[in-house]
C-alpha cells in the first residue's frame, strides 16, 4: 500500500528523495494507465517521461484537493489526450492492432481462444470513444471510483457511470458480434 502522505512529508522535507518515492510508488501503474490510451509502449515511454518531469515542477503546487494518485493520474491523462490529439493521423487503427495481435496467435502452434478472446477486448476497447475509454480504462483497469475519476476529467460522476454502462454495452457488443 503506498503512503501518500510519507511521500508528501519526504517531498517536502527532502524533494529529490521524496520524487523518487513518487517515481518508484506510481510508475507501473500510470505507465500502464498511459499504454492501455495510447497502446505503443515506445509512445507510453515517453508520455510517462513527460508525466514525471511535469510532477517534479510542479510538485509544490499539489494543493491536497484531491489524492496524490488522483492528481497523477489527471496528469497522465491530460497528457495521453494531448498525445493522441497531436498524433491524430499517425495513431494505429484497433483493426490493425487486432490483424497484428491475431496473426501472432494464427503463427503460434496452438489456438488459444482465451488469448483471441482478449484480442477482442482489447480491440473493443480501443473502438470505444476517447472519453469511454479513459473512463473504462479508470473503473475497469485502475479500480479508481466514480469520485477519483470525476476529480481526473473533471466531468460529474452520474456522467461518468453512464459512459462507463456504455462502454461495457459497447464491448459486449462488439465481442459478440465479430
Amino acid at each position: 500500500m503506498i503512503n501518500e502522505n510519507k511521500i508528501r512529508e519526504t517531498c517536502a522535507s527532502n524533494p529529490e528523495k521524496g520524487f523518487r518515492m513518487l517515481v518508484d510508488s506510481f510508475q507501473e501503474p500510470i505507465y500502464w494507465h498511459i499504454r492501455r490510451l495510447v497502446v505503443s509502449h515506445e509512445d507510453a515511454e515517453d508520455i510517462i517521461q513527460e508525466v514525471f518531469i511535469r510532477i517534479f515542477r510542479h510538485l509544490e503546487q499539489f494543493r491536497e484537493e484531491s489524492s496524490l494518485i488522483t492528481w497523477i493520474y489527471k496528469i497522465a491523462t491530460n497528457e495521453s489526450l494531448r498525445f493522441l490529439k497531436t498524433r491524430k493521423a499517425e495513431v494505429v487503427s484497433a483493426e490493425e492492432i487486432q490483424e497484428e495481435l491475431l496473426d501472432k496467435l494464427k503463427t503460434s502452434d496452438y489456438v488459444d481462444y482465451e488469448n483471441e478472446l482478449a484480442v477482442k477486448f482489447q480491440t473493443a476497447i480501443l473502438k470505444l470513444p476517447e472519453k469511454q475509454r479513459v473512463v473504462f480504462n479508470l473503473r475497469y483497469y485502475d479500480e479508481l471510483d466514480y469520485e477519483a475519476i470525476s476529480q481526473i476529467t473533471g466531468d460529474r460522476a452520474e456522467t461518468l457511470k453512464v459512459n462507463y454502462h456504455y462502454a461495457k454495452e459497447r464491448i459486449k457488443e462488439y465481442i459478440v458480434n465479430s
